[in-house]
């Protein structure tokens, strides 16, 4: 009842609290400024899964560290890369925008990403399955269901969504976090297994977020929007990671890369917030 229940409810909290700080203008944006939005998108949708894939091979991750290496890379960012964009002085808005699209394409990605990953990582004696249909049905009733009822909210009463959306936020992170480690510290051999898969989940997340500013640059974009690609190419919405890993997977070794990931991610974030943040500051003044 922990991991079917309270887990995907905790998440559904997540994403509506996401959803009270968004509205139709933020995906009508990619539309009218689409240069920076579709290379972010593609940076996050198809060039992380590939590099979490190389490193899976690379670093000859276990079958289910393996597939969880890639769960973690196949999901979209999330509020956490939209307040470590906005401390560090990038495009907030962009962020923004990048998370809401992201977060309805990964609904039908992810099963597709996962359920590969398990055939070549875990092949025939993998003990678990991931139906693409019910997968997807799902991911939606935890996801963007919850952020289309915010964007209601939001826009019906934006003054209370405004008050509301960092309680909601702080309490279901809360209720995940317990939920979380209950679940992750009864596995056996946890520290061998954080051991094993903490050098590709480090690699993973460094490389996105050089990936990403690399991309920026090269295609000559602004500096605030080179910081948030790269944010949100390299912050993974690692909550939604260990939700599908606990919940809808049963499978405590999937969540162990989500849980090196959501750990090592703050402290880039944070470095991205001290370099990014303080320099721009200095040059404004």
């Amino acid at each position: 009842m922990l991991k079917t229940v309270f887990l995907p409810l905790g998440l559904m909290l997540i994403m509506f609290g996401m959803g009270l700080g968004l509205t139709a203008g933020d995906f009508k944006r990619v539309i009218f400024s689409p240069k920076a939005k579709l290379l972010g998108l593609a940076m996050q949708l198809l060039a992380l899964p590939a590099v979490a894939f190389a490193l899976a091979c690379w670093f000859r991750l276990p079958g289910d560290l393996a597939t969880g290496l890639m769960l973690v890379a196949a999901c979209p960012g999330g509020p956490t890369s939209n307040i470590i964009s906005h401390l560090s002085r990038g495009d907030t808005a962009l962020s923004v925008t990048l998370t809401a699209i992201s977060s309805v394409i990964t609904v039908f990605t992810i099963p597709l990403v996962v359920g590969s990953s398990m055939a070549h990582f875990m092949g025939d004696q993998a003990a678990i399955q991931l139906p693409f249909g019910k997968s997807m049905i799902q991911l939606m009733a935890v996801t963007v269901v919850p952020v289309v009822l915010g964007m209601a909210v939001h826009a019906r009463w934006p003054r209370f969504s405004q008050r509301m959306a960092s309680p909601v936020n702080a309490g279901s992170l809360v209720v995940l976090a317990v939920i979380i480690v209950v679940a992750v510290l009864k596995e056996q051999e946890l520290g061998k297994q954080i051991a094993a898969a903490g050098p590709a989940v480090v690699a993973l997340n460094v490389a996105g977020m050089a990936l990403g500013f690399g991309a920026a640059a090269l295609f000559r974009l602004p500096r605030p929007q080179r910081i948030t690609i790269s944010i949100e190419v390299g912050i993974q919405n690692a909550t939604l990671a260990l939700a599908i890993a606990l919940g809808l997977l049963d499978s405590p070794r999937l969540a162990i890369p989500a849980v090196v990931y959501g750990l090592f991610m703050l402290a880039t974030g944070a470095l991205m917030i001290a370099v990014f943040g303080r320099k721009t500051k200095v040059r404004a003044a």
